[in-house]
């Protein structure tokens, strides 16, 4: 049996936001199962009814997110958060990128509630973690193989330095087949309500799609 490991820290450097996390063991990453797909495909259609793209921006949650941004001193129309990307995606038809139950179900969770998600290989984080803005310099290897350069964006960071971002993730910590311990943060508005909600929904899908054990919620603020 695997042994549990130790709960991430994360200290908040930001204004305005509140983390929800969620740290789950023994994750069986797969492709999305039938089940997961037709939750996602109905989720997509119904929001794709009722959203057009210049609607997705009027919604409170992308304006709460925008707002967040913006007291960091980030401009959300030149750095999109990943939640009114993917928003945008769904409303045009597309739909969701088809990567991993454990990815699948946290961009579902995203596109319920506006707000970004992160989903990172607990194995390949090196704790304490922190959310701050990135110092000149630091840069990593994105997710689709684009290098970002992350001066003054948002950004979560180990003792090997930034690995995640409520804009695009880093290759280091993604989520692989191999990645058995999942760590979930939810970047929401200060203000905003029904976080504790969002948090356990995402956990009972772990547990339901992805068959994972030991989970573990907190909501986290400056």
């Amino acid at each position: 049996m695997e042994t549990p490991s130790a709960a991430v820290t994360i200290t908040v450097e930001l204004p305005d936001v509140q983390l929800g996390v969620v740290e789950a063991e023994q994750a069986r990453v797969a492709p999305a199962s039938a089940e997961l797909v037709r939750e996602m495909d109905a989720t997509c259609e119904r929001l794709r009814r009722e959203l057009s793209v210049e609607q997705v921006a009027a919604l409170e949650s992308i304006r709460g997110v925008r707002a967040m941004f913006r007291a960091w001193g980030v401009d959300p129309a030149r750095y999109r958060p990943s939640a009114e990307a993917l928003l945008r995606r769904v409303a045009q038809g597309k739909g969701l990128y088809r990567v991993s139950n454990v990815v699948d179900i946290s961009n579902l969770g995203s596109i319920e509630t506006g707000w970004p998600y992160g989903s990172y290989n607990r194995a390949a984080i090196e704790p304490p973690v922190v959310l701050r803005l990135g110092v000149a310099g630091e840069k990593y290897e994105g997710i689709g193989k684009r290098t970002w350069h992350l001066d003054r964006r948002p950004v979560l960071a180990d003792g090997q330095g930034p690995f995640g971002s409520p804009i695009s993730d880093s290759v280091r910590t993604m989520i692989t087949e191999a990645s058995a311990a999942v760590l979930t943060v939810i970047f929401a508005p200060a203000n905003a309500i029904a976080l504790e909600q969002a948090l356990e929904r995402h956990a009972r899908r772990l547990e339901r799609f992805a068959g994972t054990k030991a989970v573990r919620t907190a909501v986290l603020a400056r």
